[in-house]
């Protein structure tokens, strides 16, 4: 069996399920919210290519090297996605990225959950010494995000790798050690405890 093997992580506000070809609809009409597919510094698939794109994640999970969520509302209802990705089971360390929600739950307890979940399971079902974080560096929404759940910035990989439109991509690096798990949750904890705009 594929480690990690497919897993349903539940919160309050969120919650993370198991990829699935019949999610296609919902999550074209998530990625219309904001448009996010013509951002230029991140990849993430236009309504047209979302059935594409499940497709080519559900192949890498077949292969070993990726297991794909659907990222639900509170009220069930499908609003993004993300994934454990460059997975490495034998030193049991996984990369939490692919991930974009819809332009109306960015900013609120939705993602700090999922993140919180995913770690959450990462260290203390899967027994991960490390998980990473990884983005453009001029990503600074992202690079922020990543920054408030705690994780360190481990360094930047210059002219990492070519964008769809062919540009070099200097790619920064993030990180949680097993560790430093316990402070990061608990520091989790208390962000999910305030305001919505404050998480």
């Amino acid at each position: 069996m594929n480690w990690p093997a497919p897993v349903e992580l539940k919160g309050l506000h969120a919650a993370l399920v198991p990829l699935a070809a019949s999610h296609a609809g919902q999550l074209s009409d998530a990625v219309r919210d904001g448009e996010l597919w013509k951002l230029w510094y991140t990849a993430i698939p236009s309504p047209e290519r979302m059935a594409a794109e499940i497709d080519r994640r559900l192949a890498l999970q077949a292969a070993g090297s990726m297991l794909p969520f659907t990222v639900l509302d509170a009220s069930g209802t499908p609003v993004g996605m993300s994934t454990y990705m460059n997975i490495d089971a034998a030193n049991r360390r996984v990369e939490i990225g692919s991930t974009w929600y819809a332009a109306r739950v960015q900013r609120t307890p939705l993602n700090t959950e999922c993140k919180w979940l995913l770690l959450r399971h990462a260290f203390e079902a899967l027994g991960c010494i490390a998980v990473e974080f990884r983005t453009h560096r001029l990503n600074v929404q992202s690079r922020r995000a990543i920054e408030r759940l705690g994780a360190q910035l481990d360094g930047i990989l210059r002219a990492h790798q070519r964008s769809a439109d062919g540009s070099l991509r200097d790619t920064a690096v993030y990180s949680i050690t097993a560790a430093e798990w316990p402070t990061i949750q608990t520091h989790l904890q208390w962000q999910l405890q305030r305001t919505p705009r404050a998480s």
